[in-house]
Order: C-alpha cells, then sequence, then structure tokens
C-alpha cells in the first residue's frame, strides 16, 4: 500500500500517478483504518473531549474524505469507462461508512457529552460551532431512530449516492450521444467564424465531411443564439430538451431515476419525524421554514413577473413584425432575443468576446482579487489530469503561501456540463511529530468554455469568452476564494464547511459584480486580432444592456426554485399527480414562457438530483439578496475596490467561514439585517 498514490497525504494529489486500479485498495485500507480508529475512540477509555475524541476522529476522516474526492474529481473531469467503474465500484462502500457513522450510537454520545460537559465553555468560539453541528447532524443522520429503523435509513442514504451518480451518468452519456452533422453550408449563416471553425474541427477529428456540432455548452449555445437556420436550431433544441428521457435510449432515461429519488428522500425525511423532504433540508440552512421560502418566492415572482410579461411581448412583437416569426418557438428565443438586443443596443455578444481573450480575463480577474483582498497570485506547478489545466498560488504580500488552485476551463467529452468549485485540502491546523503546522487550502475550478480554434501567423489564437462565461469564472472564484481565504484552522468550520447551504453562493455572486465595472473591464479586454481594449461607447451599450431581459432570466430562476421546493414538500411521489404535472402547474403560477409539452426538462436538473441542491435551489435568490446587498456597501462608499471595505469583507464574510451562522456574518459586516432593494435596483426593477 507504500505505493498507492491515493494514500500519499504528504502534499498536493498525484494526478501523474494515481489511477482507476488504486482506488479499490487505497479506499478499503481507508476504510478499514477508520471503522479500527472508531472502535478505539468509542470506547469508554478514551475521555469525551476534544483533543482526545474529536481530533483524532476528524484527522482519520480527512484523509477518507481528501482520498475519496480526489476519485469523485476524476469521475467528474475525465468520466472515461475505468474511472467511472473505479468511482462506482467503491461509492457503496464509502455511501455505507457515513451512513453507518453518522448512526453510531457511541459516536453521537461522545459528541454530546462534550457539548454538556464542563470543558465545552474552554474550547474555542470553532470547535464549540463543530460540536454543535455534529451533534445536529448526527440527528439528521438517523442517530437517534430506533435500531429496527436503522438498516433501512442506511440503504436509503446507500440508494441516494448510487442513483445521484447515475442520474450525472446518463446525463453526460445523452449529452454525448447526440451529434447534428451539417454538410449544406448555408445553413451555417448567422454563425460566428470561430463556432464554424471548431464545428469543422470536430467533425475533422471524427473524419467526417462537413460541421458538427453537440449539446455542449460552447456548440450548442452559440447555434441557439446566431443560426439563420430554424431547423438547426429546432433539431438542437429538441436533442438537449429531451436528453436522459424517454425519447433516447432506454438505458438512459432518468424518468425512473428521480421517481425513486423522491420516494426515498420523503421515506428518509418521515423515518426522521419530518413531514417531507424539504423540513430536513432546512434544519442546517438559514431560511427557517418551507412556508418562508415559498413566501420569498412568490413575492419576488409578484415584483419580477410584470417585467417578464413586458420581456416576452416586446420579443413577440419583435419577432413578428422584423424576423417574420408569427408563433415563438422555445427554440427561437435565444436567436430571437439576440436580434432584439442587436437592435435595441446596436451590439452582438459576438462582438464584445472577440475583447475577452483567455489571459487577459485572467489577468483582469487577478487584478481584481488581488486589489480587493490584498493578495498575490502567481503561477504554479503541480501533477494535473489533463494537459489544458493551469495551477496557481495564492501568496501573502511577503510570499507566505495561502492557498492554491487548479483551473481546468474548457469543455471535454469525458467531463460533466456546468461550472463548479469543489475543494481539494481544506485548510486546518495540523501537528506532525509534535510539530503544529497550518495545512494550506487547495481547490478546483472547473468550468465548459470553448477553447483556442484556429491558427494565427502559425501559432494557435487565444481562447475567446462570451462576456457570461466571464460572469461564470468570476463567479467560480468567488466560491474559490470563500474556501482559499479562511483563516479558520478547524476543519470543520474551515472555508465553506459548516457554511449554511443557502449562504454559499453570496461571495461567488459578489464577486460577479465586478465584470460589470468599467475600471476593471479596460484592464481585462484585448481585442483578439488588434490587442485593443474594449471600447468605452462599446461598453456604455452592454451597461445599457445589462437588465435585458432580466425580468425574463428571474422568473426562469424562481420558476425552477419553486419547482424544487414543492417536488420535496407537497409533492407525493405515490400520488396520481406526476413531476411534469406539478412543473407545469408552477410554470402556470409564475413562468411567461412555457416549453412544448415534449420538453423534460426534470430529466437534466442534476442540480437537485445529483448535485446537492435538492430543496436548496432557492439558495441562489436567497443568497443573491445577500450579495447585492454586500456589494451596495462598495457603492456606497464610492469605489468598488474601497480598501477599507474590502477588508471588512474579507475579515467577516470570506476569513471567517462557518464559525457563526451566516446571517451573523452578514450583519458584522452591513451592521444591519439584509434588504431586497439592492437586489431589486440591480436587477432594474425598482429605479436606482
Amino acid at each position: 500500500m507504500k505505493t498507492n498514490a491515493l494514500l500519499d497525504f504528504s502534499g498536493l494529489p498525484r494526478f501523474d500517478a494515481i489511477t482507476p486500479a488504486d482506488v479499490q485498495p487505497a479506499i478499503s485500507e481507508l476504510l478499514a483504518q477508520n471503522r479500527t480508529l472508531i472502535e478505539q475512540l468509542t470506547s469508554d477509555d478514551v475521555p469525551a473531549t476534544w483533543g482526545e475524541f474529536a481530533a483524532p476522529l476528524t484527522d482519520s476522516i480527512e484523509h477518507l474524505s481528501r482520498a475519496w474526492g480526489i476519485v469523485g474529481h476524476l469521475h467528474a473531469v475525465n468520466d472515461i469507462p475505468e474511472w467511472r467503474e473505479a468511482y462506482n465500484g467503491m461509492l457503496p462502500e464509502v455511501s455505507r461508512f457515513f451512513a453507518e457513522l453518522g448512526q453510531n450510537l457511541q459516536l453521537f454520545a461522545k459528541y454530546t457529552a462534550i457539548r454538556d460537559g464542563g470543558d465545552y465553555a474552554g474550547l474555542s468560539t470553532a470547535q464549540r460551532k463543530i460540536i454543535d453541528n455534529e451533534v445536529r447532524d448526527f440527528r439528521l443522520s438517523g442517530a437517534e431512530l430506533p435500531e429496527d429503523k436503522k438498516p433501512r435509513f442506511k440503504a436509503i442514504s446507500e440508494e441516494l449516492s448510487s442513483l445521484a451518480a447515475k442520474f450525472s451518468e446518463n446525463l453526460l452519456d445523452a449529452t454525448n450521444a447526440f451529434a447534428e452533422v451539417v454538410t449544406d453550408e448555408s445553413e451555417l449563416a448567422g454563425l460566428p467564424e470561430d463556432v464554424k471553425q471548431a464545428a469543422r474541427e470536430a467533425a475533422e477529428k471524427d473524419g467526417t465531411s462537413g460541421w458538427k456540432f453537440t449539446l455542449h455548452m460552447p456548440s450548442y449555445l452559440p447555434v441557439m443564439q446566431y443560426a439563420d437556420s430554424r431547423r438547426l436550431r429546432a433539431a438542437m433544441y429538441r436533442a438537449y430538451a429531451t436528453r436522459a428521457s424517454e425519447f433516447g435510449p432506454p438505458e438512459l432515461d432518468n424518468t425512473a431515476l428521480i421517481q425513486r429519488i423522491l420516494e426515498l428522500r420523503r421515506e428518509e425525511a418521515r423515518l426522521l419525524g419530518y413531514e417531507n423532504f424539504a423540513e430536513v433540508s432546512l434544519v442546517p440552512k438559514m431560511a427557517e421554514s418551507v412556508p418562508q421560502v415559498l413566501s420569498f418566492l412568490r413575492d419576488l415572482a409578484l415584483k419580477a413577473k410584470p417585467f417578464a410579461q413586458k420581456d416576452i411581448a416586446e420579443l413577440r412583437d419583435f419577432a413578428r413584425q422584423e424576423l417574420g416569426l408569427e408563433a415563438l418557438e422555445s427554440w427561437d428565443i435565444g436567436y430571437a432575443s439576440e436580434k432584439l438586443l442587436q437592435a435595441r443596443y446596436a451590439f452582438s455578444e459576438q462582438e464584445v468576446k472577440q475583447y475577452f481573450t483567455e489571459d487577459k480575463v485572467l489577468a483582469g480577474l487577478f487584478h481584481v482579487v488581488e486589489t480587493l483582498f490584498g493578495v498575490c497570485l502567481k503561477p504554479d506547478n503541480a501533477p494535473i489530469w489533463h494537459e489544458e489545466v493551469r495551477f496557481f498560488r495564492i501568496e501573502t504580500p511577503a510570499g507566505e503561501l495561502i492557498g492554491q488552485f487548479y483551473l481546468d476551463l474548457y469543455a471535454r467529452e469525458t467531463k460533466r456540463g456546468g461550472a463548479w468549485m469543489d475543494e481539494a485540502i481544506a485548510r486546518r491546523r495540523i501537528v506532525q511529530n509534535t510539530i503544529a503546522g497550518i495545512q494550506k487550502p487547495v481547490a478546483y475550478l472547473n468550468c465548459n468554455f470553448s477553447r483556442p480554434v484556429g491558427e494565427k501567423n502559425g501559432k494557435l489564437r487565444p481562447a475567446t469568452f462570451t462576456h457570461d462565461e466571464v460572469t461564470t469564472l468570476f463567479h467560480e472564484a468567488g466560491h474559490g476564494l470563500h474556501h482559499l481565504l479562511t483563516r479558520v484552522e478547524e476543519l470543520g468550520v474551515s472555508g465553506i464547511h459548516g457554511v449554511e447551504w443557502d449562504a454559499v453562493e453570496l461571495p461567488s455572486q459578489f464577486l460577479e459584480n465586478y465584470c460589470w465595472e468599467w475600471s476593471v473591464l479596460q484592464q481585462m479586454t484585448a481585442h483578439i486580432d488588434t490587442g485593443a481594449p474594449l471600447p468605452r461607447d462599446l461598453f456604455d451599450k452592454m451597461l445599457a444592456a445589462k437588465n435585458f431581459q432580466s425580468g425574463l432570466q428571474n422568473v426562469r430562476q424562481i420558476e425552477f426554485s419553486l419547482f424544487d421546493l414543492r417536488l420535496h414538500s407537497d409533492f407525493d411521489p405515490a400520488g396520481q399527480t406526476g413531476v411534469r404535472d406539478l412543473l407545469a402547474e408552477v410554470r402556470r403560477e409564475v413562468a411567461v414562457i412555457v416549453p412544448p409539452e415534449w420538453n423534460r426538462f426534470p430529466n437534466s436538473f442534476s442540480h437537485i438530483f445529483a448535485g446537492g441542491y435538492g430543496a436548496g435551489y432557492f439558495s441562489y435568490k436567497w443568497a443573491e439578496v445577500l450579495s447585492a446587498d454586500c456589494y451596495a456597501a462598495f457603492e456606497e462608499a464610492g469605489d468598488p475596490f474601497d480598501p477599507a471595505t474590502g477588508r471588512r469583507f474579507l475579515d467577516e464574510i470570506l476569513s471567517a467561514g462557518g464559525t457563526r451562522p451566516a446571517l451573523d456574518n452578514f450583519r458584522a459586516f452591513r451592521g444591519r439585517e439584509p434588504q431586497v432593494d439592492a437586489l431589486l435596483r440591480h436587477s432594474g426593477m425598482i429605479s436606482a
């Protein structure tokens, strides 16, 4: 086992040496070690104290979590058959271990004894918060269930883990299974040159003539936005909207998985004494109850829907009068919206994209982070899982290492869709051979952007990003900073650990605001051909269009959030009403665009069925209130880089981790309760 690279915790993950064959022996060894240690720690000989019980248990589980995190990461970014088999082969074992852990009454009793004992008051704030969280989480894991109920609860946990993995794999496989090869060049009218070039290269790679378009975002979105061919847009939309459904291969259909996930979550909640899964989901969140969240969403819907109705009415009029589209179909909306944007504001998103070249964007992002938080970002070296991955370090001005992160920007067929941040290593205090030190945090930042295509003067042209993609990059960097800039030294509340799920989006959404600052865009743009920065008049047009269709965008997010919350609260999986019926009901309440009957959106809603957002998708809107209000503090200071406000945001939000409730972090930063006004103003729904 000494040669197993997955068991090397001395530094960064050894992606140059770790193989799928390492997974079973390494994870099995770590599971065995943890079970042995737990048996020792739960004996009467070990006192219920932080130092003799909680700390060694944390150390041991951290190694298992770190190793399994590497396996999960590689499953997500390199989903080849060997890694899928290795991940799924050990997933039931890992799920079983953590289910057993959560139900271990002896462990629960030790944590409870610490909380109720005389030493509790002498613990640090972070340690007390961890103990409180552990007691809560043991209860949510079924520790207090009658012994005859625990096996069923454990079986549910294991099955839910497997179902989530299968849901994600089916979606990736269904996405990869479709390709639209265009052989008639006239059907490419309207498409940007770089998109056509990428499609041509994709076809050549397959040994096919013509142009190959796929359902991956760098290929799919430009077709929906720019292609004049309505046939091509309709074909791509239908394929995208019916992924992992009964319209494709039966083995990739997620319909039965959705039903089973909902049944199991409801059963799990009732075993714990709750009425529904949404109530369980809210226990560790900022929001206090299902009615409170429903009221929050419906109040936002009331404010946003009139703007959305105006947006869609204008779009339909424009499509009919200017584009000759009497009936605006779902596959026309992106295309017509882009044409309306160009007509109204005299610019195109494709025009803007030419200025956001990769290296300039990264330099601009790094400048924002360095200026706001007084740190330095530099290129660094580490073993990587793909040749396109980059690695960086964050230092203090004096050169002391704060943290490091991997950046995996481009879409690949073996990489799951979307963008996300995940942790590789968390910050914490460790003791080795009686010498204490700080374990530095490491993060993964993953996106699915277009890679460089074409050459100029014998060199590969740089990748260019849309403004939306730049915003996505800033969003994930915000998550990364939350993990990397923590000053907390206890693992359970370090970085994003212990932070309420409906508050984790605060730093990410906060950082997005800098994508709209002129001083920032001046420094992070350079035209791909001329090198010129973004012109001020083009920026002014972008700014004027900032809230273009913001009503539509807001009700769309509210629709997703309301559907998710109701699906996990008042929906009965065993009832006569189906999932699609509930979605139709939600749309009647808040939506202004209703997709075709055959649209199977739930079958690809991986956030709630495979991504940890079940009964929590509302977190995006909930945290958006907080993030907009936080950014308003910089607006009130008159400077987006106001040093005092930046330090306070770092001190009270980013570095605080989960040591105190997120609402307390917000109050410490703003000096008051959150207000929704900034969000409404930023969205153009109230005047500045």
